[in-house]
C-alpha cells in the first residue's frame, strides 16, 4: 500500500481524532502507552479494512455451481464483520448464487476462500491462536483477562473453551491418521536436525501421572475418578557448562507424548514419536524408566534393538531401602547403614555382588518369613533388570542413570495445567488441552491454526 493511500485513509478517518486528543492530555509515562497502543489499533483497523474493500472490488471470475453445474451468477456485494487481534473489521465482498431455481447450492463468495475463512466464521485464525497459546498455561477465565491486558480484546473463557476443543480435536485426529499409516507399514520421515545436534544420544524414556477426571461425563457431581495418563519423552543429550565451570547435561529438540489409555496405545505412540526422532539413525539411543513392567515391555517390544536399557538408579535404591526398613525395623542405624553399603555396591560395583550378598541373608537361620520375603521380592526385582543396572559403565557411556527429565515432563505436561486446586476433566476436555499441550511443546502448535488438514490426503 503507497504512502499516498494511506494519508487518503487516515483524512477520512475522523474516529482518530478523540484517540490523538488522548495522546495529548497523557502525562503519565503508562497513559501514553497505552492510548498509543489505542491509536494503533484503530489504524490498523483502518488499513486492513481499506486494503480488503479494495481487493474483494476486483472482478471475480465465477465458478460453476457444485450441486448442479450451471455458472454461478453475482448477487452484488455483501456485508462481513470478524474480530481479529487488530480489532473488529468489516468490509463488502462480491457474493455469488447458483442462477437455477430450483438448485439448492449455497451463496458463495470466491473472496473469502481467497482469505482462507469459511462461512459463518466470527473470529480470526490469529486471535484464536493467540487465545489457544494462552490456555496452553493457564485456566480459560484467566486466559480471558490476559488476553485483554494484552490486546484489550474481550472474549469469553467459554469461546476460549470452545477454541481449544476445536483445535485439541485437530491434533488427534492428525495424530491418530499418522498412526493409522504407522499400523499399516507407512512409517512417518524423520525430523530434519543439523548435523552437530543428530549426533548426540537420543535419549527417551516413560512413565504415568494420576490426573482427577468428573466420574460422570460432564457432570461434576460424585467422587474423584482418579486415571492415569502415560508419558513419554525423546531428547538429544548435549553438555554445557554452567555457572560454576563445571559439564553439565542438558536437554535439547525436546518431544513429548501422552495418552489417556491402556499401555498398548501408549506403546504406538512412543514408537511413532522414536522413528520421527531418529531412533533408528541415532548413533546412541538409551532407555531410561523406573521398574514399571509396562514400561519395559514397550523397551522390549519396541526398542531393545536400537537402546541401551537403564533402570532408573533412584527407583531401584528406593526398593532396596523398602527391603533394609522391613528386614531391619525401620529407621534404624543398623537398616541405614545396610542400605547405604548396599546402595553403593549397586551404584559403584556389579550388582552380582550385591544380588549374592542379598543371597546370603536370605539364608541366615531364623530369618522371619516377612524378611526373606522383602529379600526375596528385592532380588527378584534387581536380578530382571541385572543388565539395565550397570551404572558404572553408563557414566563411562555418558548416559543419565535417573529418570528425572521423565518426572520432569509429567510434572510440565500434566500436573501444572490439569491438576490445579479444584480441577476435574471430563474425558474429551482433558484430551484437547492435553494434545494443544503437546502440539505446543512439540512445535506443531502454529499448523493447527494456519494450515489445513484432511484426512483423506
Amino acid at each position: 500500500m503507497s504512502v499516498l493511500s494511506l494519508s487518503k485513509i487516515f483524512e477520512e478517518a475522523s474516529s482518530l481524532e478523540p484517540l490523538l486528543e488522548k495522546i495529548e492530555k497523557a502525562t503519565k509515562l503508562s497513559s501514553l502507552v497505552l492510548a498509543t497502543l489505542n491509536l494503533a489499533h484503530a489504524m490498523a483497523v483502518l488499513i486492513i479494512e481499506s486494503e480488503l474493500n479494495r481487493r474483494a472490488s476486483e472482478p471475480v471470475q465465477w465458478p460453476n455451481c457444485p450441486t448442479c453445474g450451471a455458472r454461478i451468477e453475482s448477487k452484488g456485494f455483501r456485508y462481513r464483520s470478524m474480530l481479529t487481534l487488530a480489532g473488529l473489521i468489516g468490509w463488502r465482498r462480491r457474493v455469488g448464487r447458483c442462477p437455477n431455481k430450483g438448485c439448492r447450492g449455497h451463496q458463495i463468495s470466491p473472496f473469502d476462500e481467497v482469505l482462507g475463512i469459511v462461512p459463518y466464521q466470527q473470529t480470526s485464525s490469529e486471535l484464536k491462536r493467540a487465545s489457544c497459546a494462552l490456555s496452553v498455561f493457564v485456566p480459560f477465565e484467566v486466559a480471558a483477562k490476559f488476553l485483554d491486558m494484552i490486546s484489550q480484546l474481550w472474549v469469553s473463557p467459554a469461546s476460549i473453551r470452545n477454541w481449544v476443543q476445536e483445535a485439541g480435536k485437530k491434533s488427534m485426529e492428525r495424530l491418530e491418521h499418522e498412526l493409522e499409516k504407522l499400523a499399516r507399514g507407512e512409517e512417518p520421515s524423520e525430523e530434519s536436525l543439523q548435523s552437530a545436534l543428530a549426533a548426540l544420544p537420543l535419549i527417551m524414556g516413560g512413565d504415568g501421572v494420576m490426573v482427577p477426571f468428573r466420574p460422570d461425563g460432564g457432570s461434576p457431581a460424585g467422587k474423584t475418578d482418579w486415571r492415569e495418563v502415560k508419558v513419554g519423552i525423546f531428547a538429544r543429550l548435549a553438555k554445557r557448562i554452567n555457572r560454576a565451570g563445571k559439564v553439565v547435561t542438558c536437554l535439547k529438540h525436546r518431544r513429548l507424548v501422552a495418552v489417556l489409555g491402556c499401555s498398548e496405545e501408549f506403546g504406538k505412540r512412543m514408537l511413532f514419536g522414536a522413528i520421527c526422532h531418529g531412533v533408528r539413525t541415532a548413533k546412541q539411543v538409551a532407555w531410561i524408566s523406573d521398574g514399571g513392567a509396562w514400561l519395559w515391555t514397550i523397551y522390549k517390544e519396541h526398542f531393545a534393538q536400537y537402546a541401551t536399557g537403564i533402570l532408573d538408579f533412584y527407583h531401584a535404591a528406593q526398593n532396596i531401602w523398602k527391603a533394609a526398613a522391613a528386614c531391619l525395623e525401620g529407621t534404624t542405624d543398623q537398616a541405614k547403614a545396610w542400605f547405604g553399603q548396599a546402595r553403593h555396591m549397586l551404584r559403584h560395583e556389579d550388582s552380582a555382588d550385591l544380588l549374592s550378598d542379598i543371597q546370603k541373608a536370605m539364608k541366615v537361620k531364623d530369618l522371619p518369613q516377612s524378611c526373606r520375603d522383602a529379600l526375596s521380592t528385592l532380588y527378584d526385582y534387581l536380578n530382571k533388570h541385572r543388565e539395565h543396572t550397570d551404572y558404572t559403565k553408563f557414566k563411562e557411556l555418558g548416559l543419565p542413570i535417573g529418570s528425572g527429565m521423565v518426572e520432569s515432563a509429567c510434572k510440565w505436561l500434566i500436573q501444572q495445567r490439569f491438576k490445579g486446586v479444584g480441577m476435574r476433566w471430563s474425558e474429551d476436555g482433558f484430551n484437547h488441552l492435553l494434545h494443544l499441550r503437546l502440539a505446543w511443546v512439540n512445535s506443531s502448535f502454529d499448523d493447527l491454526f494456519f494450515t489445513s488438514y484432511s484426512p483423506n490426503l
